[in-house]
């Protein structure tokens, strides 16, 4: 098996060959010509017009970017959003008490007046995209350093933004692609009143937590429900109790058809990150550093974490989303060091490179344009090594993972402005009412007890790991005045910080003081980091000119030399579409791993000792009578299913959408055997996890109750 997907990405590296049909992040404007042939060739019985319009609803009109971060889509006419549970807990946390427990209970507002607003959350909707390549290149010339280049690309974009946004209340970015070899301008619409209408529990919507993530067969119930509210004039608005449930352009119909294998299937939202251009330094600066650093910082801060966790309720509902936001990247980088090391990545793309370099110095002209692009990120990656080393250690540690010193660090305006301009004190107020904002949001999901073991864990791992030279100079004040004795030290910062104190927070907010600040250890600790980060970064930044340049001729190269082959950008958080089937998949040999799970996984999974794999008793009863209505087929009840759809984080909540344009589940999670996904795709193994839409609607009807939310939806039979 090993030899065998060796071999394709030795055939999909060096031939000039259109991608398998199941590659690709496609930008929408485009897949009238580069994508719909195949894609009804698969079973797509749409037209590319009922994907994308900027005149007609269409199907990208009912896809938000959800947060930020993650994916949703609209499946009523009131408004109704679904996305992963995983994207909306946060909000279910935010939520939840030690009386009104959501996480651990489940949330279900019975009718609008129930729905829960959520303070920042935004949901955007894509208005339109457009190709501005042409404007921005005009202004550019190859003879230009990156840095005049990067002021011109700046300038030009500002107009065009500009420009898209006049007399409208949208927002616009123009962003670059293929290694700034183009460049598309996005016209978004953003809506500010979210409200939390229903999350299964915790046992439902993370069954399986850490265990089970990134893993296949899953049986997780990874949803959670939503509304985006609109002024009473239809406009998007902060939140406002006069608001109303907003009127979509366009909401997707929900299919209780199930899938099977072969079906089409075609996911739209936000991917995020991709690196399917990353040279083979970049990948050993990512084993060797990138990866590593983050598995040891995170993994021992999880440790502690986890046992405070299962110790004390309280900390366990705080904490529950921080742990959450560290280890699912911590177990990712932990599964893709392993993929890329079991595919043989970084020898497959030293093999694309030499080529990449043969081809070059076979012409003159060639060499002249694209000769020094490997050399140049080799030069920038090596050269920047321990800065990049200690740029993450001093992120990951200080402004990442202890809490108090991230939190001293929000201070560092207001200490700025008491310094440069003591008579402002109407500017002093002003950052002292917003420092009291954060710190009311912070403290209220804080535990200093916790925090207080984990400071000294992470200095002590800092001062191992990083080159002394490099090291912030609060190490040298450990080393005198506490010998390295880092409890000692943490010790005497929580002891006299007045960000470990709330009287001591409130009297400091009562009155500000620029020497109360100066003489704070977790304050001190926070500008000493700082300063070690700044210094640090410029030193990174040192090396991208170099860096950016090698990778936008290394990218315009690889083109050039591939005429035949249909390239796709990197995912950046801007829509996109990916295609493929329903299929199942062989992980290793003699092993097949079928393409949908059931409830009788999950019952086989349950176990009432283990909070990772315990089932709600009102679920084991529904199992136990076969109890699925409408949602079950040939009477058992599917869970999950998986397809060979194209995806990475922001995908997460991404619609699932079948040949005709109905819903067929929701998008979570990829799978461990293909955790070098961004980098390199690998279609005998990479899948994409799926909640299949019927148990989304089994949970909300048969064990939650919520009739009323699937009376909203138009369900396909």
């Amino acid at each position: 098996m090993k030899k065998s997907v060796g071999l394709f990405f030795g055939v999909l590296i060096f031939c000039n060959v259109n991608l398998r049909a199941d590659e690709g992040m496609w930008l929408l404007p485009l897949i009238q010509k580069l994508n719909i042939d195949t894609m009804h060739s698969l079973g797509l019985r749409l037209t590319a017009e009922q994907i994308y319009s900027i005149n007609n609803g269409s199907l990208k009109d009912a896809i938000v970017l959800f947060n930020g971060g993650c994916t949703g889509e609209i499946v009523s006419e009131s408004g109704l959003l679904l996305t992963n549970h995983h994207c909306g807990y946060d909000a279910i946390q935010n939520h939840s008490t030690m009386e009104h427990n959501y996480l651990e209970d489940g949330f279900w507002a019975k009718d609008y007046k129930e729905e829960l607003p959520n303070q920042d959350m935004t949901v955007t909707f894509l208005v339109r995209i457009e190709d501005v390549s042409d404007k921005i290149m005009a202004a550019l010339s190859d003879s230009m350093s990156e840095g005049t280049r990067e002021e011109r690309i700046s300038a030009v974009s500002d107009s065009i933004q500009t420009a898209a946004m006049a007399n409208t209340h949208y927002d616009a970015s123009v962003e670059s692609l293929f290694g700034g070899n183009s460049y598309y301008l996005f016209v978004y619409e953003d809506y500010k009143d979210i409200r939390l209408v229903g999350a299964p529990p915790s046992s439902i919507g993370k069954f399986g937590f850490d265990t089970d993530n990134w893993m296949w067969p899953r049986h997780t119930g990874d949803f959670s429900i939503f509304r985006v509210y609109s002024s009473p004039q239809g406009k998007p608005a902060v939140y406002n109790k006069n608001n109303i449930p907003m009127k979509p352009k366009y909401s997707i119909p929900v299919s209780l058809r199930g899938v099977k294998k072969n079906d089409f299937a075609m996911v739209l939202g936000y991917p995020g990150s991709t690196q399917r251009y990353m040279t083979s330094y970049e990948i050993k600066e990512m084993m060797e550093i990138t990866n590593p650093n983050r598995i040891e910082i995170r993994g021992l801060r999880q440790n502690i974490l986890k046992k405070d966790m299962m110790a004390d309720e309280k900390v366990k509902i705080d904490y529950s989303s921080k742990y959450f936001t560290s280890s699912n990247y911590w177990k990712y980088s932990i599964g893709q060091n392993e993929g890329l090391k079991k595919l043989n990545i970084l020898s497959l793309k030293e093999q694309q490179e030499a080529g990449f370099t043969n081809w070059v110095n076979a012409d003159q002209h060639r060499k002249a344009k694209y000769g020094d692009a490997l050399e140049l990120i080799k030069n920038a990656v090596e050269g920047r090594a321990d800065y990049e080393h200690t740029l993450q250690y001093t992120y990951e540690t200080f402004f990442s993972s202890m809490e108090i010193i991230a939190f001293a660090n929000k201070a560092t305006y207001l200490y700025m402005h008491m310094l440069r301009n003591p008579d402002n004190q109407s500017l002093i107020d002003s950052l002292t009412r917003n420092l009291k904002v954060k710190w009311d949001v912070f403290y209220e999901e804080y535990n200093a007890a916790t925090d207080r073991k984990v400071v000294p864990a992470l200095l002590k791992l800092y001062h191992e790991n990083v080159p002394e030279a490099l090291q912030p100079a609060l190490f040298s004040e450990i080393h005198s005045k506490f010998r390295n004795d880092f409890d000692a030290y943490a010790k005497n910062m929580f002891d006299k910080s007045i960000f470990a104190d709330p009287v001591k927070m409130k009297n400091f907010i009562d009155n500000p003081s620029l020497k109360v600040l100066r003489k704070d250890p977790a304050f001190q600790a926070a500008q000493s980091a700082l300063d070690t980060y700044r210094l640090v970064y410029m030193k990174v930044a040192s090396y991208d000119e170099d860096y950016e340049r090698g990778s936008r001729l290394f990218i315009a190269g690889l083109q050039e030399m591939n005429p035949g082959k249909i390239f796709y950008p990197d995912g950046n958080l801007t829509m996109r579409l990916s295609y493929g089937t329903v299929q199942n998949y062989y992980p290793r040999d003699a092993v097949l791993y079928d393409y949908r799970s059931t409830l009788t996984g999950l019952m086989e999974k349950a176990d009432p000792d283990n909070i990772e794999f315990r089932v709600p008793e009102k679920l084991k009863q529904l199992y136990r009578d076969k109890d699925y209505g409408p949602y079950g087929e040939d009477g058992v009840m599917p869970t999950c299913f998986l397809t060979t759809n194209d995806i990475t984080g922001g995908n997460s909540g991404s619609p699932v959408i079948d040949g005709d344009g109905n819903l067929l589940g929701l998008a979570f999670d990829g799978n461990w055997e293909a955790m070098s996904s961004n980098i390199v795709f690998e279609p005998a193994l990479q899948r994409c996890i799926c909640v299949d839409i019927r148990y989304v609607l089994f949970i909300i009807d048969k064990y939650a109750g919520a009739t009323h939310l699937i009376n909203e939806m138009k369900l396909v039979q």
